[in-house]
């Protein structure tokens, strides 16, 4: 569907995966014959769009980066749901934007990137996330991975994307999870697109082309008189805030080291052995549990048991990293892997592929650290007041 705010303003509201929006869109361009043709893309996003074996040029220690891997994950898996489901209504995700594009080359009008910068967007989402809701969001992000639907993605029906696309649906039931960075996610870039939609207005007239879950939202900043939204505030990333997860990592060894001085004081050396023991297999075997479902490499869960134990008294150092290092080593992904990432369809595709098991070594690996690390120093409480 397209709105038109005034006679420089045309906004068009598409679904990412339906050949109506593609029609429509080229369609509206022809009518109106604007100057500007706006997309709802950053550079990044454009460069997705346009170069499709970005992949091959990903750097392996982003891969390795624990928090990389969850972004790099949901990010793959986001776009194969897309693709599944454009491919069930005959066109590819962002096809949209692209026939904008190319009605823009074709009447030789401009073309302007009005989204902001993906990555800030997603920076400032997790800076202002919480500690409890950075973990739920693992947590339903691990249950979306693992108890991937096929039956229940192809279930989705194309008429209510054209109410919210893909995207935005899932930000509504992001709200759930993270309430307090739906704001960014949402409320700012649709000021932030309104805001350079208008500036642009003032070249020319503009045709935008916007998600449809976006297009309320643009539509009412830009039916303002005047919309006050400052720019280079919502393109700021604001700086690290105190971290309970990192605070925590801090005190660890220090909680660690006091539970075994005391076991030894009040036990002995026996007893005190006796805590390292289960501090092994519980801290290992979490982690290695975590490798193990991830489908790692034998030697990668070896070492993820090796390493949990060691890297939990160490905040620089991640279980994930060691163990996704060795999962490199041992299968090495090559550039077919990279090339598939556009290509995943099938929860048998994703453990298929080495790139993603890779993540998943990282990610999981790490998960199972954590989760081992309070479940053996609870343990290890436990034995020290039972002396």
């Amino acid at each position: 569907m397209h709105v038109k705010i005034n006679d420089n303003i045309i906004l068009v509201g598409t679904a990412h995966i339906s050949m109506e929006s593609v029609e429509e869109v080229k369609q509206v361009i022809e009518e109106y014959k604007p100057d500007i043709v706006a997309v709802e893309l950053c550079k990044k996003r454009y460069e997705a769009i346009v170069n499709k074996d970005k992949w091959e040029n990903t750097p392996v220690s982003k891969l390795l980066k624990s928090n990389n891997a969850y972004l790099l994950l949901a990010q793959t898996f986001l776009s194969s749901i897309q693709r599944k489901l454009g491919k069930e209504y005959g066109v590819e995700p962002g096809s949209e934007m692209i026939a904008a594009m190319d009605e823009a080359k074709k009447q030789g009008v401009k073309v302007a990137l009005v989204d902001r910068d993906i990555s800030v967007t997603l920076k400032r989402a997790w800076r202002k996330m919480g500690f409890r809701e950075k973990l739920r969001l693992i947590w339903e992000f691990l249950k979306a991975i693992v108890g991937y639907d096929e039956e229940e993605i192809e279930e989705l029906n194309l008429k209510e994307l054209m109410d919210q696309d893909v995207i935005s649906k899932l930000m509504e039931e992001f709200k759930e999870i993270a309430p307090s960075v739906s704001n960014v996610l949402i409320c700012e870039r649709d000021k932030y697109i309104a805001k350079k939609i208008l500036d642009e207005s003032k070249k020319g007239r503009v045709v935008a082309i916007v998600g449809a879950g976006h297009l309320r939202g643009i539509q009412k900043q830009l039916e303002k008189k005047k919309i006050d939204v400052d720019i280079k505030e919502l393109e700021y990333v604001p700086e690290k805030r105190f971290s309970i997860l990192k605070t925590i990592g801090y005190i660890i060894p220090v909680v660690f080291a006091i539970l075994i001085i005391y076991i030894y004081l009040f036990g002995g050396w026996v007893q005190a052995l006796d805590a390292l023991k289960w501090w092994i297999l519980i801290n290992g075997g979490f982690s290695a549990l975590g490798t193990l479902i991830a489908r790692g490499h034998p030697f990668s869960v070896i070492t993820a048991f090796f390493a949990a134990p060691i890297t939990s008294l160490n905040p620089a150092i991640a279980a994930g990293w060691v163990a996704g290092y060795v999962e490199f080593k041992m299968r090495k992904p090559v550039v077919k892997d990279f090339k598939q990432l556009s290509k995943l369809d099938s929860l048998r595709d994703f453990w298929n592929n080495r790139v993603i098991r890779l993540l998943m070594v990282v990610a999981l690996a790490n998960v199972g650290s954590m989760i081992g690390t309070f479940v053996a120093i609870w343990y290890i409480g436990s034995l020290g007041i039972n002396l």
